[in-house]
C-alpha cells in the first residue's frame, strides 16, 4: 500500500472507532498516529509534533485561564448575570447566549470564547435544572457561526484575505466577513431554538457539579441556626466603633464569640477590621447572653432576620462553611468539644453538631462516629484544616465558594488578566498561543489560582485528542491524499460553472473539515480554489469567501474542531450526537457559500 492508500485507511479506522464509542477517544488518537508512524507514512518528530502544536498549547492555557474566572467566582457571577437577564425561558437563554458568546468569538476566536464561557453555561444549566447536553453544543455552533463576523474570528480569515490579496482580487474588510455571517448566524439560531430540544440528547454527564448557590441558606434551615446566631448592628454612640474584631473582648459574656463582621466598606482580612457605625456583628451564643451584650454596647438587635440574611452572614468573599463528618478510626473520636466555641487555631468555629437526626444542644460534647459538623471560618482556614484524613468532607469549601460566592476574592485580578488577555488576541499584537501562555502563568503569579489549580483545570482529554489529531492532517497533506482528493473533485465539477463549483468545493472542504482541522483544510483548499477560479475565468474573491464558510462548518464530528471536543464531557455527548443538529446546520452554511456569497462578491 502506498501512503495514500494508509492515510486513507488510518483515516476510515478512526471514524468507524469513534462511532463506536467502545475504545477511548484518546487512544483512537494515540494509537492512529502510532500506525502512521509504524508504517513510515510520517517520521516519528512529526507523530509527536501534535503535542508542542501552538494550538495545542494555547488550548491547555485557555483552560488555566478558564479555571481561574471559575475559582475566583466570577463565571458564577457571569451565570447569575445571564439567568437573571434570560429568566428559565429557553428562547431567551439561547438567543442571550448566542450574543454574547458571539460577539467573543469575533474578538478572540472560536476557542477563546468557548473556553471562557463554557464554565459559565456548565453553571447556568445546574442552576436552571436543564440538561448540559441541551446548552453545550449550542454554545459551541454559534461559536462556529459567530466566527463570520470579524476578521479575528479565526486564522482561516487571514489566510483567505493574504491569499485574495496575492491572486491580485482585493482583500476583505476588518467586517466583510459579517455580509455572510449575520445571515448565517440567524439562520442557526432560528434551527436551534426551532428543533434544537428535538436534536439533541437529553443526557446528563456524571462530572456534572452539584448546585450549591443556596447552600448556605440550605445549611442555616437544617440546623436551625436562626436559633443560635443573632445580627447586632452598631449604633452611632457604641463603645465598639473604633475597635478592631480581634478586640472586641467577649470573655465576660459566657459562650459568646463573634462569628464574622458585615460592613458596607472595602472588606478587610478577618479580626483585623475596624468597626463602625452601621457595621452588623453576627454572634452566636444564648439568647439574654447577647440581650447583655447589646445592652452594655448600645447595639441594635436586628429580630426581622430571614435565612438568607443569616446565610450571606456566614458566607461571603472572607469566610464561608464546610460541613464535615467524623469517619470511624478518626483521631476526634471522644474528643471534647464546644459547640459554639472557636478551635485552638482561633479561625473555626463549630456552629453546630447533628447525631443521627438530632441536633445537639449548645454546649461541650464528645465526639462520635457519624457526627455531622458544622464549622465556619475563613475560606483558607476551611481548605487548609479540614484536609485532613480525620474528617470527611460533604462538599469541598472550594466547590462551595466558587458557585455561593460571585465575584469573590481576586475576581479584579482575574477580569483584569482577561481582558489584557481578550486586547492581544483581538488586536494581533502577539501570536494567540503567546496571549494565552501570559494570561495563564498571570493568573498563576498573581495567585488567581493555584500551580496545582491550574493542572486540575485543564482538561487533559482536549489536549491529548487535539495533539493527536494533528499529525492526522499532517499524513493527509504529506501523502497527497487531499490533493488527490480535491483535485479530482474540481476536474469533475469545474466544467459546469461557478455555481457548481462552489458546490463542489464547499463539499470538499466540508468533508475535510470534520476529520482534520479547518486551518489545514483552508490551507489544502486555498491554492485549488485559486487555479479553478483562473480557468474559469471568475473572481478568487467569491470562491476564497466560500471556502471561509465552509471551513467554518465543522459541525458533524467531535473532533472537527478542538472546541467540539471542548464540550463533548460536559456535555455528555458521544461521537454520534452531533451530526444530527449539525447536518440542518451544514445546509445551512451550504446556502450561504454557494448562493449568499455571489451576491456580495459576484464572479
Amino acid at each position: 500500500m502506498d501512503d495514500i492508500a494508509i492515510t486513507f485507511a488510518v483515516v476510515a479506522a478512526v471514524v468507524v472507532l469513534f462511532v463506536w464509542n467502545k475504545v477511548p477517544v484518546e487512544l483512537v488518537a494515540i494509537g492512529a498516529i502510532l500506525m502512521l508512524w509504524a508504517t513510515g507514512v510520517l517520521r516519528l518528530d512529526q507523530i509527536m509534533a501534535g503535542f508542542g502544536d501552538p494550538t495545542v498549547i494555547f488550548i491547555a492555557s485557555l483552560f488555566v485561564v478558564s479555571e481561574a474566572l471559575d475559582a475566583t467566582g466570577v463565571t458564577s457571577w457571569m451565570g447569575q448575570r445571564l439567568i437573571a437577564w434570560a429568566g428559565d425561558g429557553r428562547t431567551r437563554l439561547l438567543v442571550l447566549m448566542m450574543a454574547i458568546v458571539a460577539l467573543l468569538t469575533a474578538l478572540i476566536s472560536v476557542n477563546g470564547a468557548v473556553a471562557a464561557l463554557l464554565p459559565v453555561v456548565v453553571v447556568m444549566a445546574v442552576r436552571l435544572g436543564r440538561s448540559p447536553s441541551q446548552l453545550m453544543m449550542p454554545l459551541v455552533f454559534f461559536a462556529h457561526a459567530g466566527s463570520l463576523l470579524a476578521l479575528t474570528g479565526t486564522p482561516v480569515h487571514v489566510l483567505v484575505m493574504e491569499a485574495s490579496l496575492d491572486a491580485g482580487g482585493g482583500g476583505f474588510g476588518f467586517f466583510s466577513f459579517a455580509l455572510v455571517g449575520v445571515p448565517v448566524l440567524l439562520a442557526v439560531t432560528a434551527i436551534i431554538v426551532l428543533f434544537g430540544e428535538r436534536l439533541l440528547p437529553d443526557r446528563t454527564p456524571e462530572t456534572l457539579p452539584s448546585d450549591l448557590s443556596t447552600h448556605a441558606r440550605t445549611l442555616v434551615e437544617e440546623y436551625a441556626l436562626r436559633d443560635g446566631l443573632f445580627r447586632l448592628r452598631i449604633r452611632a454612640g457604641s463603645s465598639l466603633i473604633g475597635r478592631r474584631e480581634d478586640d472586641v473582648d467577649l470573655a465576660s459574656y459566657g459562650g459568646l464569640a463573634i462569628v464574622g463582621v458585615e460592613s458596607f466598606t472595602a472588606r478587610q482580612e478577618r479580626g483585623a477590621k475596624v468597626l463602625e457605625t452601621g457595621d452588623i456583628l453576627v454572634v452566636r451564643g444564648a439568647s439574654d447572653t447577647v440581650a447583655s451584650l447589646a445592652n452594655d454596647h448600645d447595639l441594635a438587635l436586628r429580630s426581622d432576620d430571614t435565612s438568607d440574611d443569616l446565610a450571606k452572614a456566614l458566607v461571603d468573599r472572607r469566610s464561608g462553611l464546610a460541613e464535615v463528618v467524623i469517619p470511624p478510626r478518626s483521631s476526634l473520636i471522644g474528643a471534647e468539644m464546644f459547640v459554639g466555641g472557636m478551635s485552638a487555631s482561633g479561625d473555626l468555629m463549630l456552629l453546630a453538631v447533628q447525631r443521627g437526626e438530632t441536633e445537639l444542644a449548645p454546649g461541650t460534647v464528645r465526639l462520635q462516629v457519624g457526627d455531622t459538623l458544622l464549622l465556619q471560618g475563613t475560606w483558607d482556614a476551611l481548605d487548609t484544616r479540614l484536609a485532613r484524613p480525620d474528617v470527611l468532607l460533604v462538599d469541598t469549601p472550594e466547590a462551595i465558594r466558587r458557585q455561593a460566592v460571585p465575584m469573590g476574592a481576586r475576581s479584579r485580578e482575574a477580569l483584569m488578566v482577561l481582558a489584557g488577555m481578550v486586547v492581544l488576541l483581538a488586536t494581533g499584537v502577539v501570536p494567540p498561543v503567546i496571549a494565552g501562555l501570559l494570561a495563564a502563568s498571570a493568573m498563576i503569579l498573581m495567585r488567581v489560582v493555584s500551580m496545582q489549580g491550574a493542572y486540575r483545570g485543564i482538561n487533559w482529554t482536549t489536549v491529548v485528542l487535539v495533539g493527536a489529531m494533528i499529525p492526522l492532517s499532517t499524513a493527509m497533506v504529506q501523502s497527497g491524499a487531499a490533493d488527490r482528493v480535491a483535485n479530482l473533485l474540481v476536474e469533475v465539477v469545474g466544467g459546469l460553472g461557478p455555481y457548481a463549483l462552489l458546490a463542489g468545493l464547499f463539499v470538499v472542504t466540508a468533508v475535510f473539515g470534520q476529520l482534520i482541522s479547518n486551518m489545514a483544510t483552508a490551507l489544502i483548499m486555498i491554492p485549488i480554489g485559486i487555479a479553478a477560479a483562473t480557468s474559469l475565468g471568475v473572481s478568487v474573491q467569491p470562491v476564497l469567501m466560500s471556502l471561509t464558510v465552509a471551513a467554518a462548518a465543522a459541525f458533524l464530528t467531535p473532533v472537527a474542531t478542538p472546541v467540539n471536543l471542548m464540550v463533548m464531557a460536559p456535555g455528555g455527548y458521544r461521537f454520534g450526537d452531533y451530526w444530527k443538529l449539525g447536518l440542518p446546520l451544514l445546509l445551512v452554511f451550504f446556502m450561504a457559500a454557494v448562493f449568499l456569497v455571489p451576491v456580495f462578491w459576484p464572479f
